[in-house]
């Protein structure tokens, strides 16, 4: 039971998604209803495909095909497991300090994104915070699995981690296919952006494939491609943030050819004195984020999505709102700690009343 838990709310984002589609279907009177494709072997979350075929078996068959590719995102990215005959993240961390790490390009590539990424969002997103972040993973996973022994982290521990974070010690020679972290102290996290970035290359395989008229949902990084077989949009639920709410969907939202992702504290936090703290941390307090309860984006690029909705969770609403209009077709949704909402100009447009 304490390890099904942790699918819980990929499970409720899926649900959202899934109810959105039918109530779609229901009230038009679409058919053939799309078939449906679960996983749980990636990401340490559920991951479903949506989308139509000649039959199930055949569907099943795409979705497979599809969900292996995303198993080889899983482990390139991963920091905490090893795998025969992969130089992943976890490799490159290991050796910090010590040597350069020959790597698939894949890494590079989501390297690289993130960087541009750290650039554009003045730093909030920074996937060389690794040092900061495992601390902040230990006290949370010993305070869920010990409740009356959760504690926070002391903030002399978090500052001396945040001294080796400089992103620029990331060492790219991409002639050579190798990463090399420059300081011995330091490690990469890709939390905030590599799971979108996955399903933004998931997607980009899927059209090579010449998949249309598909649904990926991993985990709530949700991406549509192409619209529904009748030309129709897709539906896609936002979560209420607020669980004990008589609604359980925020908004729904109609969109093709976007992703959609959120950023929330009501999914992964814990307890300590009666306080949640939640599993996004400020890279400026380096403590869990305190503006808002819930952010959403939708934006043409999943990776970009990720990144965007753990940076607008870090920063003051005005601050986030001139970062969002920045960035070409990119759209937000804020919920506030009172419950009210505030929208970037052009997202009302998706909203389905």
């Amino acid at each position: 039971m304490t390890k099904f838990k942790q699918y819980i709310p990929a499970i409720a984002a899926i649900l959202m998604v899934v109810m959105g589609l039918l109530l779609t279907l229901y009230k038009n009177d679409i058919q053939p209803e799309p078939y449906k494709a679960i996983y749980i072997d990636t990401f340490d979350t559920v991951t479903q495909f949506i989308g139509y075929g000649e039959s199930e078996e055949a569907f099943k068959a795409s979705a497979d095909i599809l969900n292996q590719e995303l198993i080889e995102y899983h482990q390139l990215y991963n920091i905490y497991n090893s795998y025969e005959g992969i130089n992943n993240l976890r490799t490159i961390n290991a050796n910090a300090g010590k040597e350069p790490v020959k790597v698939d390009q894949r890494i590079i590539d989501l390297l690289k994104f993130s960087i541009d990424l750290y650039e554009k969002t003045d730093g909030e997103i920074n996937i060389a915070m690794g040092s900061v972040l495992k601390i902040w993973h230990n006290y949370r996973t010993e305070g869920i699995n010990e409740p009356e022994r959760a504690v926070l982290p002391a903030m002399e521990k978090l500052e001396e981690a945040a001294k080796h974070c400089n992103i620029e010690d990331i060492i790219i020679n991409e002639e050579a296919s190798t990463v090399y972290l420059a300081d011995p102290e330091m490690s990469l996290d890709v939390g905030s952006i590599g799971k979108g970035y996955a399903v933004q290359k998931l997607a980009e395989y899927a059209k090579e494939l010449e998949y249309n008229n598909l649904v990926i949902n991993c985990g709530g990084n949700v991406i549509s491609i192409g619209n529904k077989i009748n030309g129709e949009d897709w539906i896609f639920g936002i979560q209420n943030p607020d669980l004990e709410s008589e609604n359980s969907l925020l908004k729904r939202v109609a969109i093709t050819d976007k992703c959609l992702v959120t950023s929330g504290d009501y999914q992964r936090y814990y307890v300590v004195d009666g306080i949640e703290y939640c599993h996004i941390i400020d890279p400026d307090t380096l403590m869990p984020a305190e503006y808002f309860k819930a952010v959403s984006i939708i934006t043409d690029h999943s990776g970009m999505a990720d990144a965007l909705s753990t940076a607008l969770f870090n920063m003051p609403y005005e601050d986030g709102l001139a970062l969002i209009n920045s960035i070409e077709n990119a759209e937000a949704i804020w919920v506030f700690e009172d419950g009210s909402i505030h929208y970037s100009e052009n997202f009302k447009d998706y909203v389905v009343e």
